[in-house]
């Protein structure tokens, strides 16, 4: 393919950096499902480190795609993460290019 406007590819180049890093997007695609998860959920089901989910979390933060609480059930710390009503909508759109990435290449 010569006509790189033709190039199934080319739409990954403008694909969400922030949502395709293979972690943020583990972690997107399990809040996506649920209403809300607390740390513990999500490290256990992801198997990241504290330290890396944490980072990880802080950056889908900071990107607006994700709101972390923190609060105590008694006297025990609890974190609990929801995907925001952006980051449905950026998820949503992700899984959009993704899928037409896909289809232009099984065609």
């Amino acid at each position: 393919m010569s006509n790189r406007t033709t190039c199934p590819l080319q739409s990954l180049a403008v694909i969400d950096k922030l949502i395709h890093e293979p972690a943020r997007l583990i972690l997107l695609a399990h809040l996506y499902v649920v209403e809300e998860a607390d740390f513990l959920f999500l490290e256990q089901q992801t198997a990241m480190t504290r330290g890396n989910l944490s980072t990880h979390l802080s950056k889908l933060e900071n990107g607006g795609l994700v709101k972390i609480e923190k609060g105590y059930v008694g006297k025990i710390p609890r974190t609990v993460i929801r995907m925001t009503n952006e980051g449905r909508a950026a998820f949503k759109e992700y899984l959009r290019q993704m899928k037409g990435v896909i289809d232009k290449l099984s065609e």
